[in-house]
């Protein structure tokens, strides 16, 4: 009989009272005891889904394009090494949540005095919001292309989904993920059709998923690349993937945890690699359609979008491309709203209902998205989505180094601990990342 693991009587954790991470929706799906791998793997379907969402919104795509159009295929290599970061960093999260039953923001309220909480609670809500401005800006402009709706309006309509999504949570757990598997299948389905008719050179496509010097030696083209790495690895999806993957109702067994770890991976990774074809693609077109026809300027997604037809000679690019920023945009509202409150009653162990959690975080969204499209129209927009992601990036550290700590410390993970390899490899991610952040901050200061 294997003994349980207690997490409050775990030594180098404090008890200060949390309650279980996202309390309604906790245990709520059932893992099946018997049957094939196959079925027990269904059932850890989805949470790995839901955070690959993060890594294909719409903050992603103007760095995307800027690096096709610029430089061709060259910075693929940098999506791609962003993609395997974000692989290593959420299975520490899942593997968080799953051993300890405490999501990331718990473990920090924890583990750190209250004003070290505090201020990282801060700079979690503030990336938040950040992310939450790209959905809206994101959301705005494809409404815009797709239906003329101008853009004070179109950010105005991105509040309703509030509604929306208090309809989802009454439903199940299990509906949300279905619809954002179905949006990003959607995603899949435009970006499959954009490869198609962009022919892309496949040698040259190869060639720059390896990684080339030019990268850190141009200035200009490492900027870009910090952009990408800022905008794939999401810090609010540490938070989230350690709250969701609680929703699977697990046995409090050291062999039930470890088959939860190891499925919970399979999903993560497998969603991420779909994440990866995306971004990808997003690139991949940009190079094929802008930098080898002259276009090596265009930067913006307004612009991406009113010249793939004309260029390609196509009549369906440009609309699959603004359905695709659509559908990026409504699945990052929903994957934020639970980001939201995991942080929320994480660090402070306060809960509000999910209508004004989400009407305080759409707020601080669409005001001064708002603002800027009025004063300034659709380039104040764009220029405020690239500062939404140097936002992201900047705060990504904070999350990232008490994620390592805490699944590199044997006295809070048990046998879950990091082993070596692992350890010392997401250490080495975490300077990186911090090097190239604080990189930027000082070119952007400076």
């Amino acid at each position: 009989m294997e003994k349980n693991l207690d997490i409050n009587q775990v030594k180098g954790w404090r008890s200060n009272g949390s309650t279980q991470s996202l309390p309604e929706v906790h245990g709520t799906i059932n893992v099946p005891k018997t049957g094939s791998s196959w079925k027990r793997m269904a059932a850890f379907v989805g949470p790995g889904l839901m955070v690959a969402v993060g890594y294909m919104d719409p903050g992603n795509w103007a760095t995307d394009i800027a690096g096709g159009a610029k430089f061709g295929y060259t910075l693929l290599s940098v999506i791609l090494i962003s993609n395997l970061f974000a692989m290593l960093l959420q299975h520490l999260s899942l593997k968080l949540g799953i051993a300890t039953g405490r999501d990331l923001a718990q473990a920090c309220r924890d583990a750190y005095s209250k004003p070290v909480s505090i201020m990282l609670w801060i700079l979690a809500e503030i990336a938040i919001a950040a992310c939450d401005l790209a959905e809206v800006i994101g959301a705005a402009v494809a409404l815009n292309l797709l239906f003329h709706i101008p853009l004070t309006y179109g950010i105005l309509i991105t509040s309703i989904d509030v509604i929306f999504i208090l309809f989802l949570q009454n439903k199940g757990f299990r509906l949300i993920e279905v619809i954002v598997g179905g949006l990003i299948l959607l995603i899949l389905l435009c970006f499959g059709y954009e490869i198609i008719v962009s022919q892309p050179d496949i040698v040259a496509v190869s060639k720059g998923l390896v990684p080339s010097t030019q990268i850190v030696s141009n200035p200009e083209m490492l900027y870009i690349a910090i952009g990408i790495l800022g905008a794939t690895v999401m810090p609010h999806n540490l938070y989230l993937h350690s709250s969701i993957v609680q929703t699977r109702k697990i046995e409090d067994t050291q062999a039930a945890k470890r088959s939860a770890i190891k499925y919970a991976t399979i999903d993560s990774t497998a969603s991420l690699f779909i994440a990866f074809f995306i971004n990808a693609a997003i690139l991949i077109m940009a190079a094929a359609t802008f930098h080898f026809t002259g276009n090596k300027e265009v930067a913006d997604i307004t612009d991406a979008y009113h010249l793939l037809d004309p260029i390609l000679g196509v009549k369906l690019a440009g609309l699959f491309f603004a359905v695709a920023l659509l559908a990026a945009g409504q699945n990052s509202t929903l994957t934020g709203t639970l980001a939201g409150q995991i942080v929320m009653e994480g660090f402070l162990n306060i809960q509000l209902k999910p209508w004004l959690r989400r009407l305080i975080t759409r707020l601080l969204a669409i005001v001064p998205a708002l603002i800027v499209a009025i004063l300034y129209g659709e380039q104040g927009t764009s220029d405020l989505l690239v500062l939404s992601q140097v936002i992201l990036s900047l705060q990504l550290s904070f999350a990232v180094v008490p994620l390592v700590m805490f699944t590199s410390d044997k006295l809070k993970m048990g046998e879950f601990v990091n082993p070596a390899y692992v350890k010392y490899t997401a250490w080495a991610v975490t300077v990186i990342i911090i090097a190239l952040n604080s990189y930027l901050l000082f070119d952007t200061i400076f």
